[in-house]
């Protein structure tokens, strides 16, 4: 059957449905334990997560869902340069945004920007370890082998999220479990850590087979996917699963903004664009005020997460006051087919609306 696949007996789940881990606030463990109960695969975001808070959405995923699950985490770059005179324009811009900047020009003032990369990440990987989490995924980067084989030596599977071939084999050569194929058309940040650029724009249906004939590990398609037409496509394409992120963030379970799910839910004739506004790496969101502006700022833009640390005082701001103008609405290309219903509700409707697609080719009796 469709949901008997390589991926659904490695992870121990019923059906080849996997909810992306939406870093800052959207995979809430409600979220996590409503798609594992209902036989997907629930994933937590936390990247940027402090290793106390990640212990703690560990252990309340746990108390309502004995099924497995998974943590996902930001690899650091090691190479990110501090140019103090770019980061001061950037605060100058950010102030000069409008009468309202006052409210948080103080707390813009303040930021000191030192990056220290990895010093968080071992804490968070630290808590993966020792809580012995069923699945961990990473992005932006691959750890080291010796990482990724201590935590298999402790029953995690590893998964890597790759853009490109070149990732997925370099994923592959560090000894990976699966590979995350995310296409184009994902929203928010992607997982490209090889170069950012016109190579790695590769749309899901491009780039899923291309990878599948590549490795010699199972591939899990993401980028675009919203309903059973885009599952069942997928695992025609050779995926052994899909992962969805813009599909769950209406969920009533989702920590997205009210503001953002309403985005979702109502701009039917927005774009998405891709943007470095908000963080300094590239991401996928509905376009609003801030990134319209910020097209015309000529001065650079400091690199992830030195600008995801600057405006972070801007977004905190349109947060409370409930302005999606100068939110961070991060969204896929179809996020026009978004549905306000509980996770659980979703992954049924996915899980009849796959089988509606594939049960003809399943039935189809050959011809003699």
């Amino acid at each position: 059957m469709w949901n008997d696949t390589s991926v659904t007996r490695m992870l121990g789940i019923q059906y080849p449905i996997i909810q992306a881990p939406m870093a800052g606030g959207p995979s809430t463990p409600e979220l996590v334990a409503a798609v594992s109960n209902e036989g997907g695969l629930g994933f937590l975001g936390a990247g940027y997560m402090s290793a106390d808070s990640i212990r703690s959405g560990i252990r309340r995923i746990r108390e309502l869902t004995d099924k497995p699950f998974g943590v996902n985490l930001f690899i650091p770059d090691e190479n990110i340069q501090l140019d103090r005179e770019i980061i001061n324009s950037m605060k100058r811009q950010l102030k000069s945004l409008g009468s309202f900047a006052e409210e948080f020009a103080g707390e813009i003032d303040s930021i000191q920007v030192e990056h220290t990369p990895g010093a968080d990440f071992a804490k968070q990987l630290e808590v993966i370890i020792e809580e012995r989490v069923p699945i961990f995924s990473f992005t932006f980067g691959c750890p080291t082998r010796e990482t990724i084989e201590e935590l298999k030596a402790r029953g995690t599977c590893v998964i890597g999220t790759a853009t490109t071939v070149a990732e997925a084999m370099t994923l592959e050569r560090a000894g990976v479990d699966a590979i995350v194929a995310q296409g184009y058309e994902a929203g928010g940040h992607r997982g490209t850590f090889l170069g950012f650029g016109a190579s790695s724009l590769i749309g899901t249906i491009a780039l899923v087979p291309q990878i599948v004939d590549t490795v010699h590990l199972p591939v899990i398609a993401s980028g675009g996917i919203m309903d059973g037409r885009g599952i069942a496509a997928c695992l025609a394409l050779g995926a052994s699963a899909v992962q969805m992120g813009t599909a769950f963030l209406a969920s009533l379970e989702s920590g997205a903004h009210p503001e953002h799910k309403h985005a979702i839910l109502h701009s039917r004739d927005a774009e998405t664009v891709i943007t470095t506004a908000f963080s300094g790496k590239p991401a996928r969101g509905i376009r609003n005020d801030f990134m319209t502006i910020m097209e015309a700022y000529e001065a650079p833009i400091p690199p992830y997460p030195v600008q995801n640390t600057l405006t972070r005082p801007l977004r905190n701001w349109a947060a409370r006051q409930s302005n999606p103008a100068f939110m961070s609405l991060w969204a896929g290309q179809a996020f026009a087919l978004s549905r306000e219903a509980s996770a659980s509700d979703l992954v049924r409707r996915f899980v009849q609306e796959a089988q509606q697609v594939l049960s003809p080719f399943h039935d189809e009796q050959p011809k003699t």
